[in-house]
C-alpha cells in the first residue's frame, strides 16, 4: 500500500511539473511579441500543429535532403554586412515543396557540372529586425513592419559552383552587395557573367522561382504569400 501511496504521489508531482512546464512554454511564447503586431509562428507547438494540418508547411533541412548541397551560411559568421553573427547555427531550411524544387534544381545542375551554393534560407523573424536596425533600406532589407519573404520558409540568397573545383562562377557581384550592379537587369558586364546570370535565372525559373527586383541571387518560390511569417530558431525546428 506504501509503494503504491509513494507512487500516486510521484506521477501527481511529475504532473505538475509537466503542466508548470508546459504553462511556462505558453507563457514564454506570448511573450514574444513584435513591435508591429504580425501574425507570426512563434512557438514550436503552434508549428507542429501547422504542419499536421498541411505537411507541406515543414521546414525541411536542406542538407539532410540534398547531401551534396553546398552551405556558405553567412549570416552565422561575421562576413555579412553586418560584421556581425546573427544566427546561433550554420543551418539552411526551407518549406517542403521549396526544398524539393531546390533538389530538382541541383540535380539539374549537376548534369553540366555545376551545383549549389546557399547563403541564406528560412531566416527567424527576429533575424530581420536585427538586420533593419542595422541597414534600414528596403530596397535591400526586408521591412519588419510586413516580414520578409524568407521568414516564411519561401526564399533562397544563392549562387553557382563549379562542382570540380568547389569555385563560383562569375557572376554580377559578391553576395549583399548594395549597389546597382546587383540588380537581375543590370547589363554592363562581360559576355561571360551576363551568360552565367541567364543560366542561373532560367534553370530557378524553370523549378518554380522568380528573381528579387534588386538581387540577382535572391529567389523567391511561387505561392510564397501562402506561408505564415515563422520566428522558430534552428535549434527548435531540430527537436
Amino acid at each position: 500500500m506504501k509503494i503504491a501511496k509513494k507512487n500516486l504521489i510521484f506521477f501527481y508531482v511529475s504532473f505538475l511539473i509537466i503542466q508548470f512546464s508546459y504553462a511556462q512554454h505558453i507563457d514564454d511564447c506570448l511573450k514574444k511579441r513584435n513591435p508591429y503586431g504580425l501574425k507570426i509562428i512563434q512557438c514550436l507547438s503552434d508549428y507542429k500543429a501547422l504542419i499536421l494540418n498541411n505537411p507541406d508547411m515543414e521546414l525541411m533541412n536542406l542538407e539532410e535532403l540534398i547531401p551534396n548541397i553546398n552551405l556558405d551560411i553567412r549570416y552565422a559568421t561575421i562576413n555579412n554586412f553586418t560584421s556581425k553573427i546573427i544566427y546561433t547555427k550554420p543551418k539552411a531550411y526551407a518549406r517542403k515543396q521549396v526544398a524539393y524544387a531546390l533538389k530538382k534544381v541541383q540535380d539539374s545542375l549537376t548534369k553540366i557540372g555545376l551545383g549549389l551554393r546557399i547563403f541564406d534560407a528560412y531566416r527567424p523573424y527576429s533575424a530581420t529586425l536585427k538586420f533593419y536596425e542595422v541597414y534600414p533600406d528596403t530596397n535591400f532589407v526586408a521591412n519588419p513592419r510586413y516580414g520578409s519573404r524568407h521568414n516564411r520558409g519561401c526564399a533562397i540568397d544563392l549562387t553557382l559552383i563549379n562542382l570540380f573545383t568547389g569555385n563560383e562562377i562569375p557572376l554580377p557581384t559578391p553576395f549583399d552587395d548594395f549597389t546597382e550592379k546587383a540588380h537581375p537587369d543590370y547589363p554592363n558586364f562581360p559576355e561571360e557573367i551576363l551568360e552565367n546570370r541567364a543560366l542561373l535565372f532560367g534553370v530557378l525559373s524553370h523549378f518554380g522561382f522568380t528573381h528579387y527586383p534588386t538581387e540577382w541571387w535572391h529567389f523567391d518560390f511561387k505561392g510564397w504569400e501562402q506561408y505564415p511569417l515563422m520566428d522558430l530558431s534552428f535549434e527548435e525546428l531540430q527537436h
